[in-house]
């Protein structure tokens, strides 16, 4: 099943909303949801203006999003997945690196993936079988052949500090058989790095599909791989571990995370 949509209509919108993630009047205004989990007043009017505008032109696509996730979600139908804000707790502390993720999941795949980074005006896109672009230049993954020269990035699964043992023993691992290890805290962003070559893959524990569908239908146009620490396809439904590279080291990378 597929839906109409016109990419530059969809890069324009995420654009759109960088006065609304720079008002630091709003960022201020938080609600804990839990543990490390928070929620700004950036978050909320980034979703309602891009449902707004989303719905208004769209109105058959169904959303998941962060801050309105929908039980009864038909799966077999076009759904936009929405992050508002990935990586809040950056913006709270202005560590300028959050992003605002849009996919779009057609009812078979993904057929669309945006990121913004509204602080350096980076907008990674892709929709599928045209390619990923960042800023509208073409990018691609890394051509690094294995993993002990490779720069991971990794995720600490801050919302689930009981796993910190699980964790920090997954991250060890890779430390110990790439070259070394990176941690922004947007996991969009994260993705969206291996997509144009930055790093050369990305693990993290614990993601929601809102965290990752942006990204991953970035990076898999940019050639890499994205699945989960099992080596099957991220669900669209689900919470998942991710396990993201340039494709060429992706087994290395699953033996480290799986140990």
């Amino acid at each position: 099943m597929g839906v109409s949509f016109e990419v530059e209509a969809l890069v324009c919108l995420l654009h759109q909303c960088k006065p609304i993630v720079m008002d630091r009047r709003a960022v201020h205004n938080v609600t804990e949801k839990g543990l490390s989990n928070y929620v700004t007043e950036v978050d909320l009017h980034v979703q309602e203006f891009l449902w707004r505008e989303l719905h208004q032109r769209w109105p058959e696509v169904q959303l998941l999003s962060e801050e309105q996730p929908v039980e009864a979600l038909d799966f077999t139908r076009p759904c936009w997945i929405l992050d508002p804000i990935d990586g809040t707790a950056n913006l709270i502390h202005d560590f300028q690196e959050s992003s605002i993720s849009l996919a779009l999941w057609d009812g078979e795949a993904l057929a669309f993936g945006g990121v913004y980074n509204p602080f350096t005006d980076e907008l990674f896109h892709a929709a599928k079988g045209q390619g990923a672009y960042l800023n509208g230049t073409p990018i691609h993954v890394s051509n690094r052949p294995d993993l002990i020269h490779s720069l991971m990035i990794v995720g600490t699964c801050p919302y689930h500090k009981e796993r910190a043992g699980e964790t920090f023993d997954m991250i060890r691992r890779v430390f110990e058989r790439s070259e070394d290890i990176r941690r922004g805290g947007s996991a969009a962003l994260e993705l969206c790095k291996v997509a144009c070559g930055r790093a050369d893959g990305f693990v993290e524990f614990g993601l929601k599909p809102w965290d990752y569908a942006g990204g991953a239908a970035i990076l898999l146009e940019a050639g890499g791989a994205a699945t989960d620490f099992e080596g099957s396809p991220l669900p669209m439904v689900l919470s998942s571990s991710c396990a993201a590279s340039n494709g060429i080291i992706h087994d290395e990378v699953l033996e480290a995370v799986r140990g």
